[in-house]
């Protein structure tokens, strides 16, 4: 290498050439083939520098030189391959609409659809990043009547169906990929689908999977041929939540809570936030009568479904049946608290304080949003309640005398007329 670099620096650059050629055994050596590029530019070797800047992107796809290299090297004659690497340039630059624009060009100006496939594969990616679905879907059908040995688009379409015309959508074009592609491979995801799709005899129909095969029969009412299956594969599935979820479905149908909730917790150590977890309590407790925990645990459903307002609504409704459960109380304040509403809140932290007089979380709660609205009385109040029950609390140590003095004075303006007026105040 100290040869070829002291040859280079000489601008012996044939000579220099060849001996970094003979330096290239290891073939991702990234640095190696950047100075090969470089010197097959310079000796107009513009077929090795392809290659060489080429190898560069195999090995390191992010490399901004590589990229910009082989532009001015394609410029004037691939106009394909230009607008491609353009494209790939823009998407690491991350000037997305700039990157799909150039895939488009590159489809453009491919010389068949066979060329075109790559470019038309990461405009769909691209539209698909950018939530234009149809876009994508567009793009994806265009690649399956030229891509017929690639099953990649068939499965990006079910996905985005399923976003946007919905679930029978995807289940069809999985159905035309077994049937005009023949892969078997989708055979098992399309058994999932008719199972969502309550198609269970569709599923069993297709499906090898034994656990398939036992929701399957279970859907179709023929609970004990699935238990029977489930209790077969027990041991080879108990680390997979799903064998749970079903050994709980079964127990519940035949009305066996305490089995169920058993299988509900081995799920919930395998999958700790699924929100079937309390879906599957819910429809217990429903079926039991407890209209407490029913909607209690329809909120934790909800919440972690991400839909905030209908899990108030739940815990607001478990709350009706019990209004002392201080954890559900909590909850409530907590939720409300996120969502701006303060005064709400403070009114399940006075509710909180009285079941718990020393929980000192609430008494803080209530001392802030009371000096919040000028009630400064009361924040004191909390304040000396908070400061009894834990005198070392940090939030006491900052704030009391300022709580104090508000009290006292009646706020920041009172305060300061006084100590301009002094007693005549």
């Amino acid at each position: 290498m100290k040869l070829a670099e002291q040859l280079e620096e000489q601008e012996k650059y044939e000579e220099a050439y060849a001996e970094y050629k003979k330096e290239l055994s290891n073939k991702a050596d990234i640095e190696l083939l950047t100075k090969l590029g470089h010197l097959a530019l310079i000796l107009d070797k513009k077929d090795e520098a392809k290659a060489f800047y080429a190898a560069i992107l195999e090995f390191e796809p992010s490399s901004i030189l590589a990229h910009e290299q082989l532009l001015d090297l394609f410029v004037h004659e691939d106009k394909f391959k230009y607008y491609l690497l353009r494209g790939n340039l823009h998407s690491l630059q991350q000037q997305f609409s700039h990157a799909k624009s150039d895939y488009r060009k590159a489809i453009d100006n491919a010389k068949d659809q066979e060329e075109s496939l790559p470019a038309r594969y990461l405009f769909a990616g691209m539209a698909e990043g950018q939530e234009k679905y149809q876009e994508a879907i567009d793009e994806y059908l265009r690649i399956v009547d030229y891509d017929e040995e690639n099953p990649v688009a068939y499965l990006k379409l079910a996905e985005l169906y399923e976003k946007t015309e919905g679930i029978v959508s995807s289940i069809e074009i999985l159905e035309r990929g077994l049937k005009e592609g023949g892969f078997k491979e989708f055979e098992e995801i399309l058994a999932g689908y008719y199972i969502r799709n309550s198609q269970p005899d569709r599923a069993l129909e297709l499906t090898q999977n034994e656990l398939t095969k036992a929701r399957a029969l279970m859907d179709l009412d023929r609970n004990d041929e699935g238990f029977k299956v489930l209790n077969n594969v027990k041991d080879q599935y108990k680390n997979q939540p799903i064998l749970h979820s079903l050994l709980a479905q079964y127990y519940f149908q035949k009305g066996m809570k305490d089995e169920a909730f058993k299988e509900i917790d081995e799920y919930a150590k395998l999958d700790p936030n699924s929100p079937l977890i309390y879906q599957m309590r819910a429809l217990i407790y429903e079926n039991e009568a407890d209209s407490f925990n029913e909607h209690l645990n329809w909120g934790k459903y909800n919440i972690l479904k991400g839909e905030k307002e209908v899990a108030l609504n739940e815990y607001m409704t478990a709350y009706q049946y019990n209004n002392s459960n201080v954890d559900l109380i909590e909850t409530i304040a907590v939720q409300l608290e996120g969502m701006k509403d303060f005064t709400k809140a403070c009114e399940f932290y006075e509710r909180l304080v009285d079941l718990e007089p020393k929980n000192a979380n609430a008494l803080q709660k209530l001392a802030v949003f009371r000096d919040s609205i000028g009630d400064y009385t009361m924040a004191l109040e909390y304040m000396e309640r908070l400061k009894e029950v834990d005198s070392r609390n940090q939030f006491v140590l900052d704030n009391y005398e300022k709580f104090k003095d508000r009290a006292e004075n009646g706020g920041g303006f009172m305060s300061m007329l006084k100590s301009i007026f002094g007693k005549r105040m």
